[in-house]
């Protein structure tokens, strides 16, 4: 029987009389990228903080299957035996701002009982991988935002690591920076490594996950593959209508017949989003009101995150 790479059983914790993660469970098969997605305040981050034996958990069981192992480590419990074979890119940057690209990862290996030979020569293929070649010896205060998440990622590789723990990779990133660390983390993934991906792109949550987990208040709220969660919870078309006039299409007595076309209508700021089984007879219907814009675009992550996790604005807990 082929154990997962990691086992987490009916993990909690709370914060006084917060429950920051409530009796979460879920497993990451070997060579899989698992992302969780969620609201701020989800548990996403606590959740990768007691993976890491950062936070102890108040309830719950961390197991990883390393290097073929039946029997298992338990984390925080084992947790050096587990951390060498582990790789963590956190959300902001902890590179040592003195030392250079390739000192960065020549020091960095040392902690892992690395001899400095090993480490010499792993550096020259982290640095190629990351894009940095060029760069080796240059500080991280001159590279760019890109550069700095690509050369955090190469040192979180520097122990060969079998399971990447990356929480928010991409946050400040321009488009151009995240398509090229999204490249990157493809290439890993073809490498048979596992990923556990926190993220707030649905286009990124999509482009690299095998499955997903949306936490809520701390609770998971959903499972599954992208595609197949979009197609339990959604409808497969939607409308949006924005313009002069638009919102009274939600809710006017006069544009009933047109709600009646839609499964679902939803408002947020100046669109109206309508949801449908068939958007034909609605585009049709709208037409005729060349006073508004339309967009017909299929089921999204995005559509699927706002409709489990609502519309409303939360501020960072």
């Amino acid at each position: 029987m082929r154990h997962p790479l990691v086992h987490v059983q009916g993990l909690s914790k709370h914060y006084g009389n917060a429950v920051v993660v409530n009796d979460l469970s879920f497993e990451i098969a070997p060579g899989e990228c698992l992302g969780v997605i969620g609201p701020n305040g989800a548990g996403k981050t606590t959740t990768i903080r007691m993976c890491l034996g950062l936070t102890v958990p108040d309830a719950g069981r961390i197991s990883f299957h390393l290097n073929g192992e039946d029997a298992g480590r338990r984390m925080p419990e084992d947790a050096l035996a587990i951390k060498a074979k582990l790789g963590v890119v956190t959300q902001f940057d902890t590179l040592d701002p003195d030392f250079s690209c390739a000192e960065n990862l020549q020091v960095y290996g040392r902690y892992f009982g690395m001899t400095a030979a090993q480490v010499r020569a792993r550096v020259p293929e982290l640095l190629e991988f990351a894009s940095l070649s060029h760069k080796a010896r240059s500080k991280p205060g001159e590279l760019s935002g890109g550069m700095r998440r690509r050369l955090s990622l190469a040192r979180a590789l520097v122990n060969d690591p079998q399971l990447l723990l990356l929480d928010e990779p991409t946050t400040g990133l321009d488009p151009q920076a995240r398509h090229l660390m999204w490249e990157r983390l493809q290439l890993l993934l073809q490498q048979g490594k596992s990923i556990l991906l926190t993220t707030h792109f649905m286009d990124e949550a999509e482009r690299l996950c095998s499955r997903l987990l949306v936490l809520d208040h701390g609770r998971k709220i959903a499972e599954g593959r992208p595609k197949a969660l979009i197609a339990e919870y959604l409808e497969p078309d939607v409308v949006e209508v924005y313009g002069a006039g638009a919102l009274a299409l939600a809710g006017a007595a006069e544009h009933a017949a047109l709600r009646a076309l839609a499964s679902r209508v939803e408002v947020s700021g100046e669109t109206v989003f309508f949801y449908t089984q068939d958007a034909r007879p609605l585009l049709a219907s709208l037409a005729s009101s060349s006073h508004l814009r339309t967009l017909h675009r299929p089921a999204n992550l995005e559509d699927l995150f706002l409709k489990l996790t609502g519309r409303q604005i939360r501020e960072d807990a």
